[in-house]
This record gives C-alpha cells, structure tokens and sequence, in this order.
C-alpha cells in the first residue's frame, strides 16, 4: 500500500520537524488510500491468509505493546502487505536501540502520523485579557517507525504477535463481544442492516452465508454502525442513501469491521466492494476524510471491546464470589 519512507536506518529520526506542511501531510496519506482504492484494493482488509504470514492483529508498538490507532492502522498494514513482514510489531528507530538492538543499515522506514492540538501561548493571554476559552490550534506531525523484521540484536519479550486463535474458539469470541455491546440482534430474513430510530441490527441467518465466518464480519459491520447512536459515540446516522455523508459512515463501519476482525483473530474472505465509487468520491475531495473515517472506525470497535472486557471482569469476579 504506501510507499516506504524515504528515511533509511542511517537517520536516527524520531519525529520530523513540527514546521511540516499538515495540508501536505493529508494529501500524501489520501492520495495513497486513493491509489489503492483504485487499483481494487482496500487498505483496511487483513493483511494475511490462511496460507501464512502474519497472524491476525492490529499493528503494535514493540517496545510499549500499545496498538496503532486510526489511519495508521490502515498505513502499517499496508507496508506489512507490500513488504510480507512476518510481524505486526513496529518500532521507532531510538526504541530499537532502548530494546537493545538497532535497525539494520540500509532499511527504510515507514512514514506514520501523530494528530494532537495546542493552545499557543498568545492564544491563552488573548482568552485572559479578552474573556472566553482559548482556542487550540490543530496540528499533525509524522514520524518514522520500522517493523521489527528490519531491526536485529533485539532483547527478548518484546510485545509478540498474538497466535491465531483456534477456529473453534472464533465464533464463541465474536458471540461473546456482539452480546455485550447490549445492542439487539434480530436473525432473520435476508438482508443486514442496522436502523437507528429503534436501533436494532438485523442480519440473515448464519447458514445463509456461503462461507459462515463471513457472517461475523458482517455482524461487526452493523455492529460498528450501532456505536453510532446518541447514547454511545454520537455520529450522524441519519443520512440519505447514496449521499456522501452515507458513504462516510459506510466508510466507518467497513473499518470499524475490519479492526474488530484483527483484534478478535478473525479471517473473514468477503469484500464489501459496494461503496468503492462513494468512497473515492468522498477521499478526492476532502484529504482529511480518511483520517477522520479511520479515527472513528478506531472508537468504535475500543468502545466495543471496552465494554468485552468489562463482560468478562464481570463474569471472574462472579465465579469468585461464588
């Protein structure tokens, strides 16, 4: 998917320079979705196969074991694919020094990105002298990180790649999540969709699907539409079929699905393809679409695993008691 940065492991970079055009930045990353997009590839499909690689997973910080997040999601996957690193574990080139190691000479890093904001200091004696709150000001800086395929001499225990998960324990972990999302499923009939207003999600029948492990993408599809809600995260639902703000949030949903698959082990095969045209429509005229799709595709599948794992404290601290 993206192109290897140009910084090699002979430059001992971590962040660039805050003076990086942010309009630029958009740009670059954008114009990488796009190609992909065009040339029928979706960045956010599982970079493996049941015929090896990498397991399944979200790209992870090595050194602190924390989980990419957003669109660089999206960007490392993509190295993983066009490169066919065996790991889905990355590092800066300093924190492959920290682990004891370094980057081999010669390897090229990949290009992620780090969006924040700050309030400058004469934004802060304004609001003082003025009244009201301060205004901060956004920015987005990249910074460069290898897979740890590239580096060599690293110490043991390092965050490690999850191993695949049994394909009888799938099903059960995707029940497990569906269920305590607290959101309604109604099985039946022959199509899959969520409906805000009463807000259930309805999806066909499981032994409709032609291959079944297709049926949880699916569930996590509509499921990720369902964190939408006023009373989760808040986005706007309410949007005509075929509008851009439609394809927006279907843009979410086909990510969100995508994060929960890596972060549950699960390998569906199907491609939702429906919205190819909506999609690039929508990246080629705003830069920061992705970004902002990416992100909220992130916040959905953390607030459905949050409350997995709050399930599952839950479930240990009652057979405790008991």
């Amino acid at each position: 998917m993206p192109r290897s940065s140009s910084r090699s492991a002979r430059r001992k970079g971590g962040a660039d320079q805050p003076q990086e055009n942010r309009a630029n930045l958009y740009d670059e990353v954008t114009a990488r979705i796009v190609s992909e997009l065009e040339a029928g590839r979706f960045p956010w499909v599982q970079p493996w196969g049941k015929s090896g690689g990498t397991g399944p997973g979200l790209p992870r910080n090595a050194l602190t074991g924390r989980a990419y997040s957003g669109v660089n999601i999206l960007i490392l996957w993509g190295a993983v694919i066009e490169h066919a690193f065996p790991s889905q574990s990355w590092m800066t080139f300093r924190q492959a020094q920290e682990a004891g190691g370094c980057v081999r000479k010669g390897e090229r890093g990949q290009t992620v990105v780090y969006a924040d904001r700050f309030t400058p200091e004469a934004e802060k004696q304004r609001a003082a002298r003025e009244g009201g709150d301060a205004k901060a000001v956004p920015f987005l800086k990249r910074f460069t990180v290898f897979n740890i395929a590239q580096c060599e001499g690293l110490r043991s225990g390092l965050a490690s790649d999850p191993a695949p998960l049994p394909e009888r324990e799938i099903v059960p972990l995707a029940e497990e999540v569906i269920a305590a999302s607290g959101v309604e499923f109604r099985i039946g009939g022959d199509k899959a969709f969520y409906a805000p207003d009463p807000d259930f999600v309805a999806v066909p029948p499981q032994p409709a699907f032609f291959e079944q492990i297709n049926y949880y993408r699916t569930c996590l599809h509509e499921l990720t539409h369902a964190t939408g809600h006023s009373k989760r995260l808040g986005r706007d639902l309410k949007n005509a079929f075929g509008s851009k703000d439609y394809a927006r949030e279907e843009l979410v949903a086909e990510m969100g699905s995508a994060f929960l698959c890596a972060a549950l082990g699960i390998v569906p095969t199907v491609r939702h393809a429906d919205y190819l045209g909506a999609w690039l429509a929508v990246l080629r005229e705003d830069n920061r679409a992705i970004f902002r799709a990416a992100s909220a595709a992130s916040k959905a599948a953390e607030w459905l695993l949050v409350r997995h794992r709050e399930a599952q404290d839950a479930q240990a601290e009652r057979r405790v008691a008991a």
